[in-house]
């Protein structure tokens, strides 16, 4: 069995943060917009008509705790 020697110096890679910036502005849009659609995307706060997009996330709305009847 091989053992590693404890001499070895492990250093994590420093990752730029204008790598990390735009997929972290896109992952925040993102749910933003879900949180919208999930939690505010009925009656007088709809951009949509009809109650689609409503029955479309009716399960999330309720298992995110979000009340709509």
């Amino acid at each position: 069995m091989m053992r590693m020697s404890s001499s070895q110096d492990i250093r994590p890679v420093a990752i730029p943060i204008a790598d990390v910036l735009p997929w972290a502005i896109f992952g925040g849009l993102l749910m933003f917009m879900m949180i919208y659609f999930v939690g505010a995307e009925q009656g007088a706060l709809s951009i949509f008509q009809g109650a689609y997009i409503h029955e479309l996330v009716h399960d999330g709305r309720h298992l995110l705790s979000f009340p709509c009847h």
